[in-house]
């Protein structure tokens, strides 16, 4: 019996390659996990306490409860709560919308490189992925024009997302804006990957795509509890939509999960409204943290990495070592005893850079840049800063 050419063809992850090398050592410290170290807010697990003791244990609507749906919805300007649905993580809500809009071979843009999983979902809908190259030097922001230059009349959507897993990165309103543009003019679905919104740095500012009025009939807008609330195992997140999918994306979810936890949904609804102290908290723990590893890692020969703007993401340009990417991971594992992901992980423009993760201890990422320091020390004497 064959498998399907979906399962044959799946993209292996590059973080799990690395997850087993690791395995094989002792005393290794983990820079590859994007999770964050806190643990979920007390008032949120309280809600999900009580409302497994008021009974919410059975299925909810498919597109959610009403109460989640309108908390999400008071979020964004001139949106309906008829216009969000309740999605196991982002990602069942980004392969939710993407076998809504895309048929067997239409392309969807993608940045090179980004979250490796785009990849995959777009292949789950019989789609094909059209990477747009994303450089260093302008700031790992995608190019509107590069974006422009890529449309075919194949295309079917665009994937952004910003603050950018794994660059770091963060697009303009000018950005959005030239984007939004250029999926009108080639009548362009945008899926907008918006998880990443609250942990920003530097005073930078983020710009959601749903703010763009004129694109809400082509936007798909993705959110998630996971990382603004350190609810990663909850598995809960949102997606706007247009007003055209009403009647089709809660059948859909039926077919695909059914429903998000009906507690699970109650304590969303906690986050959301309760206080939100916890975010101010994190953040100013990511920045610090931020600068413990960048700055550590700039001031070590082979090392150049741009400041990071939002999420918790380092994308560390490693090419002075004339190593592959997967080659320098696994020699900082052996050696060093730091496991990292490589940037080839993410596509072909990330070969020449490592992702590191600073949603860890301070204690963790000064020994991660001690230890690294001290390889490169032993083993690339005539590297300079």
């Amino acid at each position: 019996m064959e498998m399907s050419k979906i399962a044959k063809n799946y993209p292996a992850s590059g973080i799990r390659k690395m997850f087993d090398l690791a395995a094989q050592y002792k005393d290794v410290i983990d820079l590859t996990c994007g999770d964050p170290n806190f643990d979920t807010p007390e008032n949120v697990r309280e809600a999900a306490k009580k409302a497994i003791d008021d009974g919410f244990t059975h299925y909810a609507p498919n597109a959610g409860i009403p109460e989640l749906r309108e908390a999400v919805a008071a979020r964004y300007k001139g949106y309906d709560p008829d216009q969000v649905i309740i999605t196991v993580g982002a990602l069942e809500g980004l392969t939710l919308g993407l076998l809504a809009v895309v048929d067997p071979d239409d392309e969807v843009i993608v940045p090179n490189p980004s979250f490796a999983n785009y990849q995959g979902q777009i292949m789950l809908a019989h789609g094909k992925p059209a990477g747009v190259d994303v450089y260093e030097e302008n700031d790992y922001r995608i190019r509107p024009e590069d974006i422009e230059k890529a449309v075919t009349p194949k295309t079917k959507a665009i994937i952004i997302n910003s603050p950018s897993n794994p660059l770091g990165s963060v697009l303009t309103e000018e950005d959005c804006r030239r984007i939004g543009e250029i999926a009108e003019k080639h009548d362009l679905y945008i899926f907008s990957d918006e998880p990443y919104d609250k942990i920003l740095f530097d005073h930078t500012e983020f710009f959601s795509m749903s703010e763009i009025e004129s694109i809400r009939d082509r936007l798909f807008s993705l959110n998630s509890f996971s990382k603004t609330y350190a609810m990663t195992g909850w598995r809960i997140g949102y997606m706007l939509y247009p007003t055209q999918f009403q009647s089709v994306l809660p059948h859909m979810q039926e077919g695909i999960v059914s429903c998000v936890s009906t507690f699970i949904q109650k304590a969303a609804v906690e986050a959301l409204t309760g206080p939100q102290d916890c975010i101010r908290q994190m953040s100013e723990d990511y920045c610090r943290r931020r600068d413990i590893l960048q700055n550590g890692l700039n001031s070590i020969p082979g090392f150049s990495c741009r400041p990071v703007k939002g999420s918790f993401y380092i994308f560390v340009n490693i090419k002075a070592f004339g190593k592959t990417s997967q080659e320098f991971a696994e020699e900082l594992v052996r050696g060093a005893r730091v496991v990292t992901v490589p940037g080839s992980a993410f596509g072909s423009m990330g070969e020449g850079y490592l992702r590191l993760v600073f949603a860890n201890s301070d204690q963790n990422l000064e020994e991660a840049v001690r230890r690294i320091r001290e390889y490169i020390a032993g083993n690339y004497p005539d590297l300079k800063a």
